[in-house]
């Protein structure tokens, strides 16, 4: 009974420490990311196929981009599994090429396979120069696809850019 009552804290204890292992910024960042999941199915409600059924996916739910001729990226997300969170990631992107203005959008990139979300959690990811996300609105989902495993829906949020390509990101994960 004795080893049984110290197993149960020890387990209490490595869950506690898994639930504050993750920072305040790691919090709010998930609180965004449950806000931006419930915005994309309002904007497309065919999008929750596949957040239903993709064996993985990473969502940014507040992702700046801006630029003059050269222009960047950046954001922070949470990565999915089985729709489960296992982990933070972020994105960066520098570019040069036709391009001006600023916006802010949510990105949710999906993955098919359990290799594809693989390859995102090991480093082994980032998006062609030419790949593009395709913009949310209404039905849109029904008629996208998936793309060497992967597919990418960007929701504008505020501001505008003559620009929406996804191609140059690089990304990094971090598990809880």
């Amino acid at each position: 009974m004795k080893t049984l009552k110290q197993f149960t804290l020890a387990f209490c204890m490595i869950l506690t420490f898994g639930a504050f292992a993750q920072s305040d910024k790691d919090h709010k960042i998930m609180s965004d990311a449950d806000n931006a999941r419930m915005k994309l199915i309002e904007a497309d409600s065919t999008l929750s196929d596949y957040f239903d059924n993709a064996a993985g996916y990473v969502l940014f739910p507040n992702v700046g981009e801006g630029g003059l001729i050269v222009g960047g990226a950046s954001g922070n997300g949470v990565v999915y599994e089985n729709g489960m969170p296992i982990g933070m990631a972020n994105l960066k992107k520098v570019d040069i090429g036709f391009q001006a203005g600023g916006q802010a959008i949510i990105e949710v990139i999906f993955f098919e396979t359990e290799a594809d979300l693989d390859d995102f959690k090991n480093g082994n990811f980032e998006f062609s120069a030419e790949a593009s996300a395709v913009a949310v609105e209404s039905g849109v989902a029904v008629t996208a696809g998936y793309n060497d495993g992967v597919v990418a829906f960007a929701l504008p949020k505020a501001g505008l850019m003559a620009d929406a390509s996804v191609g140059g990101q690089k990304f990094s994960f971090k598990s809880f």
